[in-house]
C-alpha cells in the first residue's frame, strides 16, 4: 500500500517509537494520523488526531475502533517490559505483560480488521523484537510475549489475506528510547525504525528486520538450542564490551 494519503492509527504515540511513527507518517503524506495513548494529554505532536487508548482494556480498544472507522493502516507499537523472569517472577506480572504485548495487539487487530476490509484491505504493522527469538535472565517474560506476538502475527497474516490486508512483522534489537536507556550500546534511531517499517509496508513485505542485530539473531535460528545459546552469549558479551 501507499503511505501517502493513508489513514493511520498508532498505538503508544506519545513517546519513543510510537511518536516517531506518527511523525514520519505525517511527513510521508498520510492524510490523517490517529495518535493514541493511555494518557492522551501526553501526546504533543502537532497535526495528529489524539485518541485515548489502553490496548489492555477491551472496552477502550472497542471505543477507539468506533472513533476511527476510516483507518487503512494500523501500527501496533504500544508495549511494556517489566524485567520479570518466568520461574521466580510474579505470575500476575507475567500475565499483565502477555495481556499487553500479545493479547493487546490481537485485540486491536480483531476490532480494526472489519474497518480495514471496508477501506480496501490496508495494512497492519506489529512492532516485535529480536527477542521474539531469544530470552535471557531478567527478560524472559518479555521474550515470552514477543515470541507469542510473532506467532500471532504469522497466524493473523494468513487469516486476513483473503480481505487483502498486509500484515508486517517488524523486528529490531534496541531502539534509542526510554525502554532501552540503561543499555550503553548502539541503538537504532526511532525515525530510522519507522522508515524501515513504512518502507516494508510500501514494498508489501511480510517481515522487516530493521537492524543488523535482528538479522544476526534470525540467521542463527537453524542452530541447535545449545549452539544458539552459546552463539547468543558470545554476541551479547561482544555487544557489551564494544
Amino acid at each position: 500500500m501507499d503511505i501517502n494519503n493513508s489513514v493511520a492509527l498508532v498505538t503508544g504515540a506519545n513517546r519513543g517509537l510510537g511518536r516517531a511513527f506518527a511523525q514520519r507518517l505525517l511527513e510521508r503524506g498520510a492524510r490523517k494520523v490517529y495518535a493514541t495513548a493511555r494518557r492522551p494529554e501526553t501526546v504533543d505532536l502537532p497535526g495528529v488526531e489524539v485518541l485515548p487508548l489502553d490496548i489492555a482494556d477491551p472496552a477502550s480498544v472497542r471505543a477507539a475502533a468506533e472513533a476511527a472507522p476510516d483507518v487503512s493502516l494500523l501500527i501496533n507499537n504500544a508495549g511494556i517490559s517489566t524485567g520479570t523472569d518466568l520461574v521466580t517472577g510474579s505470575l500476575d506480572v507475567v500475565r499483565h505483560e502477555l495481556e499487553t504485548n500479545m493479547f493487546g495487539h490481537l485485540g486491536m487487530i480483531r476490532e480494526f480488521a472489519p474497518a480495514l476490509a471496508r477501506n480496501g484491505g490496508g495494512a497492519i504493522v506489529n512492532v516485535l523484537s529480536a527477542m521474539s527469538w531469544f530470552g535471557g535472565k531478567g527478560a524472559n517474560a518479555y521474550h515470552l510475549t514477543k515470541a507469542a506476538a510473532w506467532a500471532m502475527t504469522n497466524g493473523v497474516r494468513l487469516e486476513l489475506a483473503d480481505q487483502g490486508t498486509l500484515v508486517t512483522a517488524v523486528h529490531l534489537g534496541l531502539a534509542d528510547t526510554d525502554m532501552a536507556a540503561g543499555w550503553p550500546v548502539d541503538k537504532i534511531a526511532p525515525p530510522d525504525l519507522a522508515d524501515a517499517a513504512l518502507d516494508g509496508v510500501e514494498a508489501g513485505s511480510a517481515e522487516v528486520l530493521a537492524d543488523q542485530w535482528s538479522r544476526d539473531v534470525k540467521s542463527r535460528l537453524p542452530l541447535t538450542p545449545e549452539e544458539f545459546n552459546a552463539a547468543m552469549g558470545r554476541a551479547l558479551a561482544a555487544l557489551m564490551a564494544a
